[in-house]
């Protein structure tokens, strides 16, 4: 655990999540608490998400579900589904009812989405008639009011009625909260919060999808997306997933092909 708050600053994301991965590497305990990532650029580097995209489908082999991995592209559509915007025609209603018909299915095809996904809690929140779409009340709000109320632009994800447990492990949610920023030159930040986050299984995917939702809202309003702001509470090298000595090698294998 580090002493101090690490802050990683970049333009590019998988460079960003390279950074991160050298100073878990060498942690002591593999974490570090808190971290903060911010990025005003939203590119990335096809060497370094191939490497971790392989290394994760590698997982996928196993006999045993648990150890299995999801690759980035499914974790970031559980934040925001891009692929299904597309399919709709970039049209958000559509969007919206598209994937709300198919949530039950959504659900029974992975186990770890049976309370739902991140997006599913963003666009209905709660029960039956009283489910908010969180996001339409927050791109609503961008949209029709010149000065949006601050306090207007936030979504939540936990939900104490579902998520409080005594379970020893609890995979979903681990975003609690996001929150945007319209700035006076038409400029939109969105800022997100984790208590804790699987480093290797999640976090490229987690923030690849974050920047697609931030990227989402700033077109359906109008404003140009310029930063993403992730406070992570611990952000940890999951030794259930990958060992410190497994992590070692997939730095040095990535350092080894973007020095070429």
């Amino acid at each position: 655990m580090s002493n101090t708050p690490i802050v990683i600053e970049d333009n590019n994301l998988s460079n960003a999540w390279h950074q991160i991965l050298k100073l878990l590497v060498k942690s002591r305990n593999g974490e570090i608490s808190p971290l903060v990532l911010t990025l005003t650029g939203f590119d990335e580097v096809d060497d370094i998400k191939g490497i971790l995209g392989s290394n994760l489908k590698e997982k996928n082999g196993s006999p045993d579900r648990k150890k299995r991995m999801p690759d980035i592209q499914t974790v970031a559509e559980t934040i925001f589904p891009q692929s299904l915007y597309e399919y709709a025609g970039y049209d958000r209603a559509k969007l919206y009812s598209i994937y709300k018909k198919n949530l039950p299915r959504i659900k029974k095809l992975d186990t770890s989405n049976r309370n739902g996904t991140y997006f599913s809690r963003l666009i209905a929140f709660g029960e039956g008639d009283r489910a908010k779409n969180q996001l339409e009340i927050i791109i609503s709000a961008l949209n029709e009011e010149k000065s949006p109320r601050r306090s207007k632009l936030q979504a939540a994800i936990f939900d104490p009625f579902i998520d409080h447990t005594n379970s020893a492990m609890q995979g979903f949610p681990c975003l609690q909260h996001v929150t945007f920023f319209k700035t006076k030159d038409g400029g939109l930040i969105l800022n997100s919060f984790y208590a804790i986050q699987f480093f290797y299984k999640r976090s490229y995917g987690n923030w690849l999808g974050l920047i697609n939702l931030g990227k989402f809202v700033a077109k359906e309003s109008g404003l140009r997306f310029e930063r993403f702001n992730c406070f992570i509470g611990a952000e940890a090298l999951e030794s259930q997933n990958i060992s410190k000595t497994d992590a070692k090698k997939l730095l040095e294998k990535i350092d080894a092909e973007i020095s070429v």
